[in-house]
């Protein structure tokens, strides 16, 4: 990369370094003795099931039980937002909430109420062994028995259940878990940026009279006049009630005012009243009110839909002209801004979500998790984007270090010295943000969707590593977990379960019949091919029944291309619509391909029957075997060696061949992940022995990443053999993402001459064209030292793969990957 400068700058220097790694016993971080005690708060707040959102949505629903779905949907947003109870918190500067408490997590009936009956009664949600929600009392917990039960088949969940055949439940999470659907079966689909720009210049008095004017010119010629009217109307009807729940925060915020006898305190309540008063009428004009806009805008959409990863666009683009012209106009300081910044930070992670206990298994974290916020890169035109905010998005990022917001620094080969120092400054604090993404090739992935290079260009990420156009792309990303490595125990016999002996798949051929290496290779398309077609075609029935069941009038007004056809983003509406399921353990595949090659067919070392054998024995009577397969005298991926890392660009290349360009219900195509986010560990719980040297219930490898058996890590030539092995692979073929992990120990980045290693390392990374990198700066001694003494590491934060958690809080097989994986060191 070149070493051009910017004139961006934060209220710090470039080159701060905040520390090196996680600090016991740490002073607070942020120089805002308000920021602190808002930090403090959250962590000392329960998380809690808070009953009023289902209540509430449970009697629209019982008042509207004729009449169109879409405005059923309406009437339910409606009920919620005038009468939810509202929270003005101390310390605070910008208010709303997700329609509950802060930090307690609303119930979304809508979706599925089948696994909160089974688990309130038989798995508590106080009882689980990580992530626990509480309910508050008997009385609440007994009301939404109740209320739940009024819910039974009138589901999406229950829809769905209906629809799916045998042979798409058999291979999803009620079956063998080959694929998992259940995060969209059983809850909203989320994984989106609204089009910022356009909200914050007409606001939600502009959206409502562009709706009205639609709605006027509607032709009764049209044939779907019916349901474009409908959308009109429920879109009217939810924007009109966010700006009476945003006048309700403001007549709290005055009256609270009113009672305050702390002058600077009543000033500020005064405040934030004006500003949802003007917001509630008006665009906003102040950097302030934009903040106040963007907060209620985005809870909101969660209010609707209870999808996650809402993300936030590019921030430091779509709020920069407020910024520059409060600055200009000497109205705001810039440390004001950062402070401002610092107390949304802190604000935006009150939304919580309860999971069922699978998709807990899956991935923990009580968060709704993806609130991604994209600073950096190109700007439309080619241009380097940096500006003043992105430094000081950066800035409140370590001053803050909490889950979210999920930072992510774009870079190019133009990214200026500063930002790529201040996002490595960040990095060595070992709070695990923020996550890099390289321009150059996630434009290309996004070109390979249809978009024109302009508005590749604008790409931001929701989500873990997903990349989306904000306002045009309702691309489903995150649509289902692809264990791979249960495709491959299909290959290696003869399409059954080695658990059971039970036909799944397609008998392809096994390990005791194979007689050529070409054999495997072709078994291995075919039985992709196979479960992919189960696995698409049951996303397109959960896809179909969203659209039938729970439209999304109120966020679909902020796709420009919604409120032009009238269409829903459920039907269609928004002008790129994607399904983007993800697959993991890539390198699991590629590694026992490797052994099955190298030892079955180059060397004759074992013969197919007796590896085939040793992983039905779970490697038990084997351990010559076991040992020689985990060893580097078998070729692994992540060495530089081209004898592996071929079989890890053909497991890649299959994959994304099989999913890539296959047609959606909303007029889409399917778009290609890889990557598992954490759910490598879980997946690896419900999978046997594999010929990679697993034994069964070990984790599968996880996203991008390398192997790592309980035996020993399969990469040992360092960090730039890894990249290298990694850069083999086009990145730009998995248009729904890829991820990378690396960790190394903090001495290792220690000190000027270790930050710059770093940087340097950046460059040459980004310079092979992989899509994305993200770090933990943390040894495994300090993970055990955690996990031996939790109450001294109670908000040390860990990247687990897109997000960054609480390690303490994180399931005992989690941390255990976490420690597992490889630790690197330069030199």
């Amino acid at each position: 990369m070149s070493i051009k400068r910017t004139l961006a700058r934060g209220t710090e220097p470039y080159d701060q370094t905040y520390s090196l790694g996680y600090e016991v016993n740490h002073d607070d971080w942020s120089p805002f003795p308000r920021v602190n005690a808002l930090r403090q708060a959250f962590l000392d707040r329960p998380y809690d099931v808070d009953v009023e959102r289902l209540r509430l949505v449970t009697e629209s629903y019982k008042k509207h039980q004729t009449g169109s779905r879409k405005l059923k949907c309406a009437y339910a947003f409606e009920n919620i937002l005038l009468n939810t109870t509202l929270y003005v918190y101390e310390d605070d500067l910008i208010l709303g909430e997700i329609a509950s408490p802060a930090k307690a997590s609303p119930i979304y009936p809508e979706f599925s109420v089948n696994w909160i009956l089974d688990e309130i009664i038989n798995s508590p949600f106080e009882e689980r062994p990580n992530d626990q929600f509480y309910i508050r009392n008997e009385e609440e917990r007994q009301e939404i028995l109740e209320l739940c039960a009024w819910w039974k088949g009138q589901t999406i969940d229950d829809l769905v259940n209906e629809k799916l055949d045998y042979d798409q439940t058999k291979g999803s999470e009620v079956g063998e878990r080959i694929f998992q659907t259940n995060l969209y079966h059983y809850a909203g689909a989320g994984h989106l940026a609204i089009d910022y720009a356009k909200l914050m210049r007409v606001g939600y008095v502009g959206l409502i009279e562009e709706a009205k004017q639609r709605l006027a010119n509607l032709s009764k010629r049209d044939p779907e006049y019916g349901e474009k009217r409908d959308f009109y109307e429920a879109m009217i009807i939810m924007h009109e009630a966010a700006r009476t729940y945003i006048k309700r925060y403001a007549k709290l915020a005055a009256e609270t005012a009113a009672t305050e006898e702390d002058p600077q305190r009543k000033q500020e309540l005064t405040a934030m009243a004006e500003n949802c008063a003007h917001i509630a009428d008006k665009a906003p004009e102040t950097f302030w009110q934009a903040l106040q806009l963007f907060n209620i805008a985005t809870a909101l959409i969660q209010v609707e839909s209870n999808g996650h990863s809402i993300s936030y666009g590019r921030m430091d683009q779509w709020l920069k002209p407020y910024y520059e012209a409060d600055i200009q106009k000497g109205t705001i300081s810039k440390e004001f801004v950062l402070e401002l910044l610092e107390v949304l930070y802190v604000k935006l992670n009150n939304p919580t979500k309860l999971k069922d206990k699978g998709s807990m298994a899956l991935r923990n974290g009580r968060g709704f998790g993806g609130e991604s916020l994209t600073i950096g890169g190109v700007d439309s035109q080619g241009n380097d984007a940096t500006n003043d905010l992105t430094m000081l998005m950066l800035e409140a990022s370590a001053h803050t270090r909490m889950m979210n917001p999920w930072v992510c620094v774009r870079m190019h080969k133009d990214t200026p010295l500063e930002l790529r120092t201040k996002a490595v400054e960040c990095i060595r604090a070992g709070y695990g943000h923020p996550k890099l993404f390289n321009d150059a090739p996630t434009i290309k992935g996004m070109m390979r969707k249809g978009m024109s290079l302009e508005e590749a260009r604008e790409y931001c990420v929701v989500g873990c590593v997903e990349i989306s156009l904000p306002g045009k792309e309702y691309g489903w990303h995150d649509a289902a977990y692809v264990n791979t490595p249960k495709m491959m125990e299909m290959v290696v016999n003869g399409g059954r379960s080695l658990n059971t002996g039970d036909q799944l798949g397609p008998d392809t051929g096994s390990l005791d019949t194979y007689q050529s290496f070409d054999e495997v290779m072709d078994s291995v398309d075919q039985q992709f091919e196979y479960w992919t077609d189960q696995m698409c075609s049951s996303l397109n029935i959960i896809d179909s029944i969203h659209r039938e069941l729970k439209p999304l009038p109120y966020v679909s007004a902020f796709f420009e291309d919604c409120l032009e056809s009238g269409k829903d983003l459920t039907e269609g509406g928004a002008k790129y619509n994607g399904t983007g399921p993800q697959a993991s353990g890539m390198a699991t595949c590629a590694d026992q391909l490797a052994t099955i090659k190298q030892l079955v067919f180059d060397e004759k070392r074992v013969t197919g029957a007796e590896l085939l054998q040793a992983v039905k024995d779970n490697w038990e009577g084997h351990e010559v075997l076991y040992r020689l397969v985990n060893s580097s005298k078998v070729h692994h991926y992540g060495n530089d060696d081209d004898y592996a890392d071929d079989l890890f660009v053909f497991m890649f290349e299959t994959y994304c061949k099989h999913i890539s360009g296959r047609k959606n219900v909303r007029g889409g195509e399917f778009s290609p992940g890889v990557y598992s986010v954490n759910a490598n560990v879980a997946m690896g719980m419900n999978t046997n022995a594999s010929v990679d040297g697993r034994k069964k219930g070990e984790a599968i490898s996880d996203n991008m990443g390398p192997v790592h058996t309980d035996a020993g890590s399969h990469d040992i030539k360092g960090p730039t053999a890894l990249v290298n092995s990694l850069a083999k692979v086009d990145h730009s073929l998995a248009t729904n993402g890829t991820l990378m992990n690396l960790r190394f120990p903090q001495e290792a980045v220690a000190g000027v001459e270790g930050r710059d290693i770093l940087i340097s390392f950046i460059d040459e990374y980004m310079s092979k064209d992989p899509m994305h990198v993200q770090f933990n700066i943390m040894s495994s001694e300090t993970m055990r030292a955690a996990q031996k003494n939790p109450e001294d590491y109670k908000d040390m934060l860990v990247r687990v793969a897109g997000y960054s958690a609480y390690f303490v809080e994180l399931g005992k097989p989690l941390q255990k990957d976490l420690i597992q994986r490889t630790e690197l060191n330069f030199g």
